[in-house]
C-alpha cells in the first residue's frame, strides 16, 4: 500500500485537531504537519513536500486561490504536492477561481472521513476529485462553455464524437460515464449499480482509456462535449 504524505493549512484549531486525529489513525496516511496560515503553509510545503495538501479556502492572510497561485508558480518545472482545498463554500466563482489558480481537487468540510480519504488517495494519483456539489459547478459550467463552443465550431464536435465511435463503451462503462458526470464518487456509484469499488475502478478505468482522458473530470467534459450523456 502506497502512503500518502498529507499536511494541512487550517486556520481553525478544532478542525485541525480533528482532521489529524482522523488521518494520523488511517494506515494509509503519513501526517507530515499543518500550519495556521497561509504564509506558514507554503513554508510547510517547500520545507515538507507532502503528496496532497489540504488547504481551507478561507485563509484571513492569503485565501486559498491566492495560496494555491503562489505555491504553483514557485514550482513551476513539475509541482509535487497537490493541493485539495476544504471548504464550506461551494460559491460558483470562488470553486471556479480556485480550480482556475491550480487547485487539484475541492471537497466540502462536511465530507465524510472516509470520502475524504478517498478524495486524498485520487488526487495523490493525479485525478481531480470533485465533491459532487462542486462537481455540479464545474461540469455545468464545462457544459455551458462546451455548448456555445460546438455551435460555433461542429466540425470540432464531429471529431469529438468520432473518438467515442471509434472507441465504443459498453452500456455499463455508459451507466458509469453518466454517474461520474452527476458527480458521484467510486464507493457512490458502486451502491448505486450494485457492483463493488474495484469494478467501478476498473470500468473508470477503461471509460479514460476509450476516451484518451487523464481523470474523470475531463472525461465528463468529453462526454458532455459529445452530448455523449446528459
Amino acid at each position: 500500500m502506497n502512503k500518502i504524505h498529507v499536511a494541512l493549512i487550517e486556520e481553525d484549531k478544532l478542525t485541525r485537531t480533528s482532521l489529524r486525529t482522523a488521518l494520523q489513525q488511517r494506515d494509509e496516511i503519513i501526517w507530515v504537519g499543518e500550519a495556521s496560515s497561509g504564509r506558514e503553509g507554503l513554508l510547510l510545503l517547500q520545507e515538507k513536500k507532502p503528496d496532497v495538501a489540504i488547504v481551507n479556502l478561507g485563509l484571513s492572510d492569503l485565501d486559498s486561490v491566492e495560496f494555491t497561485k503562489q505555491y504553483k508558480m514557485t514550482q513551476r518545472k513539475e509541482p509535487k504536492t497537490k493541493i485539495l482545498i476544504l471548504t464550506l463554500n461551494d460559491e460558483k466563482q470562488k470553486v471556479l477561481a480556485a480550480f482556475q489558480a491550480g487547485a487539484d481537487s475541492y471537497c466540502l468540510k462536511n465530507i465524510k472521513i472516509e470520502l475524504l480519504v478517498e478524495a486524498l488517495k485520487a488526487t495523490h494519483e493525479g485525478n481531480v476529485w470533485l465533491d459532487p456539489v462542486i462537481a455540479h459547478i464545474i461540469l455545468s459550467q464545462a457544459k455551458a462553455t462546451f455548448c456555445l463552443f460546438s455551435s460555433t465550431t461542429p466540425n470540432k464536435r464531429e471529431s469529438s464524437q468520432a473518438l467515442f465511435n471509434h472507441n465504443p463503451l459498453t452500456e455499463r462503462e455508459l451507466e458509469v460515464l453518466q454517474l461520474i458526470v452527476d458527480g458521484y464518487s467510486n464507493a457512490a456509484i458502486s451502491q448505486q449499480l450494485y457492483i463493488t469499488v474495484g469494478t467501478v475502478k476498473t470500468h473508470v478505468r477503461n471509460i479514460l482509456n476509450k476516451l484518451c482522458a487523464d481523470d474523470r473530470t475531463q472525461a465528463a467534459v468529453r462526454a458532455l462535449r459529445s452530448g455523449l450523456v446528459g
